[in-house]
């Protein structure tokens, strides 16, 4: 590691090292190459594009030293929280919770932006860095160039790179796999089709353009544009989106090109963080439908492969008021096939999503419970369900009980579904 330099009782290490692979741990823990500044008030890190990635207060009133702020490539300030460790790791996988700015499902977590000091830290960390700057004076050249990046990726130059984002996507990514807390959603969006099948009537997060895959041409477009915006901390990065809304129902050929093209044009051969991921969505319909071959063909590709299923519920009753074109019947059998694909592949895993509301038909939870207990002889790694309360910003007790009652019951991982956006 670069070691630090000392100015004004405060430290700047370049190009510090963190982790090379993700994992799940109970203390902060930072991943690939990034620079920080820590001063006696605050601590302040950026990526290898000299943007601001995190950002934790010392201010008594910051809610605890545990805890920060994480900056996405959308511009989207998240608070992590531990609530209570040991709670959070059963409730959602991971040891610290991600607080949005924005409506979502989650049952859980307080209102860390509801804090002064989490606020101004939000608002005012670029004229922070403004002051810093001019109380340090002369400095060495090396410094000097770092100060002159930080401060030229101003708010105002963050928010349009996100508008850039968009626009090479085809819009903001309205939700992520959940799956994508294995690399704390730290991915590159690459759309290999628009929209989805369904156009469920409860769904909130996704849009309304019917499914149509994009052209090759238009995939190396994207790829091309996302290499050049996120630059220098494109080695940071080793996993994909393949969105948007159903990548599985896209042409075998089409979506092995996705993986291979997206593999090698953003350098995942040369990353900072070791292996590759794959995440997607996937539907009832495209599951059944997806062959043999290309489960057979992702198994012999580098990566891990991560394909989220919206079962929502097998229950019929069900299905018909949430306004979910598909069968129970289709429901179940599309479960057994995630089942023997989970069974048989090593690097792919499919999960599925079922929802979770007081409102629901009373055949809903028993039909679930048949699903992820009854029809399976044995516990199992793989296949995470995830259960999604079906309204947003209405936390539950009740609904917190259920998930705990369906968690003991369930012979497959089962864990809350926090809707996150990039």
């Amino acid at each position: 590691m670069n070691a630090p330099y000392h100015i004004n009782g405060s430290s700047i290490t370049l190009n510090k090292k963190g982790a090379d692979s993700y994992i799940k741990i109970s203390y902060p823990q930072r991943f690939g190459i990034y620079s920080e500044l820590e001063t006696a008030d605050a601590v302040y890190q950026f990526n290898l594009n000299g943007e601001i990635r995190f950002l934790k207060s010392k201010h008594p009133q910051w809610p605890d030293p545990q805890e920060w702020l994480k900056r996405t490539i959308g511009n989207d300030w998240i608070y992590y929280s531990t609530g209570g460790y040991a709670g959070v790791y059963e409730a959602i996988g991971e040891y610290y919770l991600p607080n949005l700015q924005y409506p979502t499902n989650s049952l859980i977590g307080g209102k860390p932006f509801s804090n002064n000091v989490v606020r101004q830290s939000i608002n005012n960390w670029h004229e922070n860095i403004v002051r810093i700057r001019c109380d340090y004076g002369t400095l060495p050249q090396k410094l000097v160039a770092f100060f002159d990046t930080i401060l030229a990726a101003d708010p105002a130059a963050l928010a349009e790179k996100a508008r850039r984002l968009f626009a090479i996507s085809g819009g903001r990514v309205t939700v992520l796999p959940p799956d994508a807390r294995h690399v704390d959603y730290d991915i590159i969006p690459l759309t290999i089709a628009s929209g989805c099948l369904y156009k469920c009537r409860f769904c909130k997060v996704k849009n309304a353009h019917r499914f149509k895959e994009k052209d090759p041409e238009d995939i190396d477009y994207q790829l091309g544009a996302l290499r050049q915006l996120y630059g220098d901390d494109l080695k940071n990065y080793n996993s994909i989106f393949l969105g948007e809304h159903d990548a599985l129902c896209s042409s075998s050929r089409l979506l092995l090109m996705g993986v291979e093209r997206g593999y090698e044009k953003l350098g995942f051969e040369v990353s900072h963080m070791r292996g590759a991921n794959f995440f997607m969505f996937g539907s009832v319909d495209s599951l059944l439908d997806a062959d043999k071959f290309l489960f057979d063909q992702l198994a012999r590709m580098k990566g891990n492969f991560y394909i989220n299923i919206g079962f929502e519920s097998a229950d019929q009753e069900t299905l018909d008021m949430l306004g979910k074109p598909v069968t129970a019947s289709r429901v179940v059998t599309a479960f057994q096939r995630m089942q023997e694909i989970n069974d048989t592949y090593g690097n792919i895993e499919v999960s599925g999503n079922f929802l979770m509301d007081k409102t629901l038909p009373a055949g809903h939870y028993p039909r679930l419970v048949e699903l992820i207990r009854e029809s399976l002889p044995r516990k199992k790694p793989k296949g995470c369900i995830y259960l999604s309360p079906l309204k947003f910003d209405r936390p539950s007790r009740e609904l917190v009980f259920d998930f705990h009652r369906l968690k003991l019951q369930s012979r497959l991982p089962t864990l809350l579904y926090i809707i996150q956006r990039l």
